[in-house]
């Protein structure tokens, strides 16, 4: 058997970056005019059923006159729900999603702005709000991602270090602060700038348990008791044909962006990273309204220097809205580099949207002790009904199962996973 070996991080970046894409553009030809296609598939949805219309049923509720395309409705969606948090203990879950057009919809993708606060009724909750805003004729897009958390987090070490019932409890609060904002420079592509902060306060373990910086071996943000500081700016580019970020039915998403933490910034360490993200939704029948597609996404992540903090390494289910990895532990892996493939195939059960089902496969890639980065995969599988939230805004209720060696577990969310 033989090894490649890479002289340099950016042959790899070009290596990986190639075998991500290339696949995926062989699928189909160029998107063309997604816009326009999609928005007219997509705008007749007297035909579909959703929860809305079932709640006007019940309660003998009058229906509205038909929107007029060039309206500006804001489409709502909530689910409250519980889940299990790490460290033992329930949480309830209140997710919001608002789906709206800052512009007339033959020329604007739909915005969303998504809030998830949870609280476990003692001193763990999240209050995070996430938004991905389109101005009017797509002429800026920003993006946001605002976030106050106490809770706590496993860790398995750096790569393969350790079993997955070796896990350590790590204790945290935690600021996140990201903003970025790109101008169109011709159709569908972007460019622009960005800050982000991450802010780690009072690291700790419990008493009874190991030391993080004994446990996983590593120096930089790992101290006992101590907080961990990063603060960047990053220059970022994109590539969006998707009309509908909460449920994408055609179009390509790529994404790169390159963050620089510099000392000047605040930082004791400076340090830098790299994410890729590629995602491409390709529709079976375009012709039909019902769903029937298949969805593919990819995310290369690197960080370089040697001193970057522990909790700030690419790891699993940490990408920007903490959806990779299903049928994993969020932080199941962790590593210097971190490589994510994933397909899903989707498809409507009724005629009329309200159902349907997903089955998904991912893998994914990361370096450190007893895991060579792209030698040594992490597979998972699983499948997931959909329930129709919101047929204006395409807002689905997921419910996801999935697995791995030695995991399985449940996860319900508002809106597909990507």
């Amino acid at each position: 058997m033989s090894v490649l070996y890479f002289r340099s991080d950016k042959t790899l970046i070009c290596l990986v970056l190639s075998m991500m894409v290339w696949p995926y553009f062989t699928y189909s030809q160029s998107p063309g005019n997604v816009l326009e296609r999609d928005s007219t598939v997509r705008a007749d949805t007297s035909k579909l059923l959703d929860l809305v219309d079932l709640g006007k049923e019940l309660f003998h509720l009058r229906a509205r006159k038909p929107e007029a395309i060039e309206g500006k409705t804001i489409y709502f969606s909530v689910l409250p729900f519980s889940t299990q948090v790490p460290g033992g203990g329930t949480a309830l879950v209140t997710s919001t999603t608002a789906g709206f057009y800052l512009g007339d919809r033959k020329d604007t993708y739909m915005s969303r702005v998504t809030f998830t606060p949870y609280w476990n009724f003692k001193q763990r909750f999240g209050l995070p709000i996430r938004s991905y805003i389109w101005l009017k004729q797509n002429r800026w897009v920003i993006s946001g991602d605002t976030r106050l958390m106490v809770y706590p987090q496993y860790t398995w070490g750096l790569g393969r270090q350790y079993g997955e019932k070796e896990k350590l409890l790590v204790n945290y609060s935690y600021l996140r602060l990201y903003q970025q904002a790109l101008k169109r420079l011709s159709k569908g592509f972007f460019a622009g700038i960005g800050y982000h902060i991450d802010y780690r306060i009072h690291v700790r373990t419990n008493p009874d348990d190991p030391l993080l910086a004994d446990y996983t071996g590593y120096a930089y943000g790992t101290s006992q008791s101590l907080n961990s500081f990063s603060s960047g700016l990053s220059m970022n580019v994109l590539f969006d044909t998707r009309n509908n970020s909460i449920n994408p039915w055609d179009g390509y998403y790529v994404s790169a962006q390159y963050r620089v933490n510099p000392g000047w910034l605040g930082n004791p360490n400076k340090w830098s990273s790299v994410y890729i993200d590629f995602r491409r939704y390709i529709r079976f029948d375009p012709s039909r309204e019902k769903q029937n597609m298949l969805a593919l996404w990819s995310y290369l992540w690197k960080a370089f220097d040697k001193k970057v903090p522990y909790l700030d390494l690419p790891s699993i289910g940490w990408e920007d809205y903490n959806r990779s990895g299903r049928g994993f532990d969020q932080n199941r892996y962790r590593g210097r580099n971190l490589l994510y493939v994933e397909g899903e195939y989707r498809r409507d059960i009724t005629n009329n949207g309200f159902l349907g089902f997903t089955i998904f496969a991912n893998a994914n890639t990361v370096s450190g002790p007893k895991s060579l980065f792209l030698i040594n995969w992490n597979p998972g599988a699983g499948a997931g009904i959909r329930i129709k939230m919101n047929k204006r805004s395409g807002t689905n209720i997921a419910l996801n199962y999935g697995f791995s060696k030695n995991y399985s577990g449940v996860k319900l969310t508002l809106g597909e996973v990507f």
